[in-house]
């Protein structure tokens, strides 16, 4: 007689097994891998005691190994599932996060926007009268220079020619003298001019209007042969024709304030004058100090001008604007929310200065500090004025070497840790008046910015390398310097073209300051330039030094 198979041959677990109950606890993994070991160790043990047949035995064993293989993959599948569900939740939830820290950012701890008290003081008596000088309560001598192109006279019978208005009657109009320089106006530039100058309270003013002559500007030669003015070269000279009423003024200025062709804010000009880096008697400390200029409502504009305390170019050009290189102080001093960030050079649209530098001294006197008797090349003295770089395809801003300048000027070679040059983030300007606008809410989070702007400066590898940055002005040193030796006619494809030879020479001379501002390039004016064009352009420069 056959012999019966009862239904617990084939139960999943045996006697000692717990309770359904109980078993629930356990993981789905754990009762997969004991039905699978359950199940082959009974039937291996139902076949060695003469059991039924093998094949019987490896077919319910594969079947069941089957659907052993099959839970387990919809766990797995499931546990996918669930995989995508929280990364697909974590993606959607991080623009809600940073909506958060945004706005709590910028309602619990804005960025430059709580005012030191000194500056609400100076605020409140710019808005709560009308008396003229009302700003200005120690009647400080101001001479405001402006050197601008305004192609079709909106500049000056717009919002700037109504923030410089305004900002003389807060200085006091008995105070001020303006001068601005405009090379090349047409009618309505010209127009707009006089009627800024008939608007004026007082007779203290130059507004000049003229052509200037190319050919009284240096110029150079390019590989090309070509003879063509520096674009920096044009700069410094069309800045300085803006300063020649302090030649033969009979007053002495105590500020001067340069002005770009930027939207501003009169009080913050007034606060750049004479809040910033007060001391105890309320008195401005500083050789220079700039605003903050935006091309767009986050994009810091003036990287060329603007050098860290030790000399460094910019980060990125993004809040807080320098790189996390060497002490980093002046980074350290942005995020401090400090109002007089220590730089070597700035310029930001608008930068105030210590008159006495630019004007003739009543008494010749040695720069303070010691200085060496070693000659200096390009050596700036008093009156300062802006300059350029010499060397063909090696160019520096005019608006970074006057700070230079100025600071030799005002410590001689062994110039101080702080040199007295300042950037005050409280004064931001722009350059058109919607980006001007949006400033005042765009610097609110700002302090989110600082380690994304430390990742990307350094994968994009800034601050650029600039091979003169440690010379010192007095400083004999080897440079790399490119001169022409011939010249000779190669021909193309296209007709002839004149070249001239020439190659990198290390060259021995003494240091001249600003050495920190430079950069291996070369830009040209477009002398002649369509309205579609741009008026400047670069060189492509020669094949650098090994």
């Amino acid at each position: 007689m056959a012999k019966l198979w009862r239904s617990q041959d084939y139960e999943l677990l045996d006697s000692r097994r717990p309770s359904s109950e109980s078993s629930s606890f356990g993981s789905s993994s754990d009762r997969e891998r004991d039905f699978e070991n359950d199940t082959t160790r009974k039937f291996k043990s139902q076949n060695i005691q003469g059991g039924p047949s093998s094949w019987r035995f490896w077919t319910l064993r594969i079947a069941l190994q089957t659907c052993a293989r099959l839970r387990r993959g919809r766990h797995r599948r499931q546990q996918r599932r669930q995989c995508l569900y929280w990364a697909a939740w974590g993606i959607a939830t991080i623009p809600w996060i940073l909506v958060f820290l945004v706005y709590s950012t910028a309602i619990f701890v804005p960025s430059y926007t709580n005012w030191p008290e000194h500056y609400r003081q100076l605020e409140r008596s710019c808005k709560n009268s009308t008396k003229p000088g009302r700003g200005n309560p120690n009647n400080e001598k101001v001479f405001i220079a402006a050197s601008i192109y305004d192609h079709d006279g909106s500049l000056l019978a717009g919002q700037w020619g109504a923030a410089v208005l305004e900002l003389v009657q807060l200085l006091g109009p008995q105070n001020v003298h303006l001068s601005v320089y405009e090379n090349d106006p047409n009618i309505a530039a010209t127009a707009s001019l006089a009627k800024l100058g008939s608007q004026l309270k007082s007779g203290n003013a130059s507004l000049v209007h003229e052509h200037l002559p190319l050919e009284d500007i240096p110029r150079i030669t390019t590989p090309t042969g070509e003879s063509r003015i520096k674009r920096i070269t044009f700069l410094s000279d069309v800045r300085n024709r803006a300063l020649r009423p302090l030649e033969s003024s009979p007053t002495r200025f105590d500020k001067l304030l340069f002005i770009n062709d930027v939207i501003f804010d009169p009080i913050d000009a007034v606060q750049l004058l004479l809040s910033t880096n007060i001391d105890a008697n309320g008195r401005t400390q500083y050789g220079a100090v700039c605003a903050v200029d935006f091309i767009n409502a986050f994009k810091f504009y003036d990287y060329f001008a603007t050098r860290d305390l030790e000399g460094y170019e910019m980060g990125m050009q993004f809040f807080p604007w320098f790189a996390d290189v060497g002490d980093a102080a002046s980074r350290q001093d942005v995020m401090s929310q400090k109002d007089a960030v220590r730089v070597r050079s700035c310029w930001g649209g608008m930068t105030a200065f210590e008159a006495s530098w630019f004007q003739k001294p009543l008494v010749s006197k040695p720069a303070s500090g010691k200085t060496s008797t070693t000659s200096v090349a390009t050596i700036p003295s008093s009156p300062l004025r802006f300059r350029y770089e010499e060397d063909p395809f090696w160019e520096a801003s005019e608006c970074c070497l006057i700070h230079a300048d100025l600071t030799y000027l005002r410590h001689g070679h062994n110039s101080t840790t702080d040199a007295g040059i300042y950037m005050n983030p409280y004064v931001r300007t722009a350059y058109d008046s919607k980006t001007f606008r949006w400033l005042k809410y765009t610097r609110r989070p700002e302090r989110l910015y600082s380690l994304i702007h430390g990742i990307i400066s350094k994968i994009g590898g800034m601050p650029a390398y600039n091979p003169r940055r440690l010379e010192q002005p007095g400083d004999e040193v080897i440079e790399q310097v490119w001169k022409y030796d011939e010249k000779e006619e190669l021909f193309s494809a296209g007709g002839g073209k004149s070249q001239v030879r020439g190659s990198y020479t290390a060259t021995r001379r003494i240091a001249a300051p600003g050495r920190f501002c430079g950069r291996r390039s070369l830009q040209v004016m477009n002398e002649g330039a369509r309205k579609d064009e741009d008026n400047w352009s670069a060189i492509d420069l020669p094949l650098p030094p090994t």
